[in-house]
């Protein structure tokens, strides 16, 4: 079985689930979202904003593939490339970090150590850029159907609470721990990415 990470560029977005690919949740503030959404232009929406962010700014996401086949991705970029983010209770995110917007893992490959490979392959190449953290809010009522990460999923890997909320606490993962996160915690994490969509609206209070 051969794995390999790539970037997300303009010429494999495509390979991101279908529900994914159009999903701009993060992408655009809530009235745009809308819009866009009701519209039909969120997948058009989507392309202009990885390719403004990869012009700007540089490498925004990494996909797993396992066997030539799309497996998993993750979604990170600066706050102030994420109009979303502000509409959170515990933002801004910090000035040092780098916002992890979503993370996905399909379910047939679920707990293979894809979530580790993808974590470590955006903690190298942040480190190379000279980012010091990764920050994300994260979900404590999680379902299985949200944009936002689940929050005992950050806590497992590293993360720590950085800004409490009782819905959506801001976490924080300095680099140099996820470089060197452990793989036996993998495993029972990576369920918790299997299910996870993008499609359910959210009501941030």
């Amino acid at each position: 079985m051969s794995r390999r990470l790539a970037s997300i560029t303009l010429d494999n977005l495509d390979d991101l689930p279908p529900r994914c690919r159009r999903c701009v949740f993060w992408e655009l503030d809530p009235l745009n979202h809308a819009r866009a959404v009701e519209s039909g232009d969120s997948a058009l929406e989507k392309e202009s904003w990885v390719s403004s962010v990869l012009l700007e700014w540089g490498s925004c996401g990494k996909i797993v593939y396992v066997d030539g086949a799309p497996a998993g991705y993750m979604l990170y970029a600066p706050p102030q490339f994420v109009p979303r983010s502000v509409a959170f209770p515990t933002s801004p995110v910090s000035a040092d970090a780098v916002l992890l917007m979503t993370a996905h893992v399909l379910g047939d490959f679920a707990g293979g150590g894809l979530g580790r490979m993808l974590v470590q392959g955006i903690a190298k190449d942040l480190t190379r850029r000279g980012v010091k953290a990764i920050e994300a809010f994260g979900d404590l009522r999680w379902e299985g159907l949200s944009c936002v990460v689940p929050a005992d999923y950050l806590l497992a890997v590293g993360f720590k609470t950085v800004r409490p909320h009782a819905h959506y606490p801001r976490l924080r993962l300095e680099l140099k721990t996820a470089l060197s996160w452990r793989e036996d915690v993998e495993v029972a994490l990576e369920r918790l990415l299997g299910s996870m969509s993008p499609e359910r609206a959210l009501r941030l209070a």
